[in-house]
């Protein structure tokens, strides 16, 4: 991997120059939401690093994004909301140009041995070595999707089984985490299971939630994903994630549906 296979370049200490492999999906003039989801996670680790925090565990983190995400230098801030030693919320703001574009809240907890009562987990996907790959840049265009990777468990509109995984680094010249390369995959499940061709509708998503009961491990992002258009131009995409042990949690996207 080369410094150029990266979805930014650090420009200063909070500061981000965009990529061609962050470009995104519906408008190449744009970002695509997960190389910014993967950057948040990457700089959030990385103050809680600096901040000497090592006992807390990732719970949840919710993302708003607040309007369009144009390919330009872009900044992001780190708060502490709601300080503790066993619970801990930060938040995550994303600013392009002076305006505020993602605003992103997490729920760090305390470690605790709890083995001994794991249960109700879904079972585990079928590995990527098992499967198909899958060209997803046949169906999509933009810098993001030409880089990814994906291994097809399952497929059919509004129902599918994949696996992704990003040759990038978030950052050039950085190691970002398995949890940030893992969140730098999440958003793409709104791109793999289509109900309706995207030359005729378009379906962003204006959020993403995700909740963990394990952190993932690895770079391959797993996701088993259902996607639900309702009556009304509002849609619901809902993934269980897994790593390459088992499901680690779930994500959600709530989706405006519109016809072009």
């Amino acid at each position: 991997m080369t410094a150029e296979q990266a979805f930014f370049h650090r420009t200063g200490p909070t500061t981000f120059e965009p990529t061609e492999h962050a470009s995104g999906a519906w408008s190449e003039e744009d970002h695509h939401f997960a190389s910014i989801a993967g950057l948040v996670v990457h700089e959030l680790e990385r103050f809680r690093s600096d901040q000497g925090d090592s006992q807390l565990q990732l719970g949840r983190i919710s993302y708003d994004i607040l309007g369009r995400l144009p390919m330009s230098e872009l900044t992001v801030d780190v708060e502490v909301l709601r300080p503790g030693r066993t619970i801990e919320l930060l938040q995550a703001t994303v600013t392009i140009a002076g305006r505020a574009v993602v605003i992103a809240r997490a729920w760090y907890l305390s470690h605790a041995d709890t083995a001994d009562v794991v249960g109700g987990q879904a079972e585990p996907m079928p590995s990527p070595e098992e499967v198909e790959p899958w060209e997803m840049s046949n169906g999509w265009p933009g810098g993001y999707i030409a880089q990814i990777q994906a291994r097809v468990v399952q497929q059919r509109p509004g129902r599918a089984t994949v696996w992704l995984h990003s040759p990038s680094e978030i950052v050039a010249g950085e190691t970002a985490g398995d949890l940030a390369r893992f969140f730098s995959s999440i958003d793409a499940a709104n791109g793999i299971a289509v109900r309706q061709q995207t030359d005729r509708w378009t379906f962003p998503n204006v959020d993403l939630t995700v909740h963990l009961h394990r952190v993932p491990e690895g770079t391959w992002t797993g996701l088993d994903t259902e996607v639900i258009w309702g009556p009304d131009g509002v849609g619901l995409t809902s993934s269980t994630l897994h790593d390459a042990r088992g499901p680690v949690g779930t994500a959600e996207q709530v989706l405006t549906l519109r016809r072009i």
